[in-house]
């Protein structure tokens, strides 16, 4: 009997449920489904508002969204456990030989970045000397930390807190300095506390003017180069749709938009979802370069390894 046909079901079987089960099921034996790892963090939602709300084709592709915080996605990624991530820059260095770098997707501090508050001004050599709570130990805001004081963590007196928390071991007297990363850029002032350093302005002094690369998308080697690319052309246009469709990619990113209202959540997307977003280009694979090398030369990281990225 050949069940391939309609009109062969038993009539003991209700017809139209059974034909839209049997349909449902081929169309998920040709869909690949896909791990994609990000931030619960008003930028990330914004890049990803296109694939989470459907809005663009993905031909036989599905994507399983995964959030979680920036460190939990970089110690995944040394196990190579999803398929697409979002990464710090610096814990790519570790994770280099399994993932390749995505053209698009870069967190950029282009004249800002990581930031170090306290409950009052202290200097470089002050902040050699306290506590410092940190949001993680391959966030890219470490690796910052360490060549700015130009010296290794070993030598620091450093406490990992979670990134959401760090204002609150600085006021409870938990650390002395803390080491903010994403929001808490624009709201430290709400805190009470003041600014000591701001990493990405001291990068950009210091490296005629590149931006400070902070975080990037990567994707498992496991992928066919085809593959890659062809994922590659999907997130870059998830991208370019929130970038087309401000308002409303806005509005779907305010749900993770920690203290911020829409106009400093406009402001904060706007800081990291640009033009380097979209593609690193010379300039922003230049300063992967270098800050990965510089990293390397004070002995901090593996052997910085060539950059590769899906072409």
């Amino acid at each position: 009997m050949n069940w391939g046909r309609r009109h062969d079901i038993p009539p003991s079987l209700p017809v139209d449920s059974t034909w839209d089960c049997f349909r449902a099921s081929f169309a998920r034996m040709d869909v690949l489904t896909l791990t994609l790892g990000h931030s619960p963090d008003p930028d990330d939602a914004f890049m990803f508002y296109a694939l989470a709300r459907d809005l663009i084709p993905t031909p036989g592709l599905r994507f399983e969204h995964i959030l979680q915080d920036i460190q939990t996605l970089n110690e995944r990624a040394t196990r190579g456990e999803l398929d697409i991530s979002a990464i710090s820059i610096h814990a790519y260095a570790y994770v280099s030989s399994t993932y390749a770098l995505l053209p698009s997707g870069a967190s950029m501090g282009d004249g800002y970045g990581p930031m170090l508050v306290a409950k009052r001004p202290y200097t470089r050599d002050e902040i050699a000397r306290l506590r410092i709570a940190v949001p993680g130990t391959m966030t890219s805001a470490f690796l910052a930390l360490q060549l700015w004081m130009g010296r290794p963590a070993r030598e620091l007196n450093c406490v990992v807190v979670p990134f959401d928390q760090i204002f609150a071991a600085v006021n409870s007297g938990a650390a002395d300095v803390g080491l903010i990363i994403h929001e808490g850029q624009l709201t430290y002032r709400n805190e009470g506390l003041v600014l000591c350093e701001d990493l990405g302005i001291w990068w950009g002094r210091e490296n005629e003017g590149l931006p400070l690369p902070l975080g990037g998308n990567v994707i498992h080697k496991r992928h066919a180069p085809a593959l890659r690319k062809r994922i590659s052309d999907i997130l870059t246009s998830s991208i370019q749709y929130s970038l087309d469709h401000r308002p409303e990619a806005v509005a779907h990113s305010l749900q993770w938009a920690r203290d911020m209202g829409r106009d400093l959540a406009d402001q904060f997307v706007g800081m990291y979802v640009n033009h380097w977003t979209l593609d690193y280009g010379e300039k922003g694979r230049e300063s992967i370069r270098r800050f990965l090398a510089r990293g390397q030369d004070m002995g901090v990281l593996p052997a910085a390894p060539p950059l590769e990225f899906v072409s």
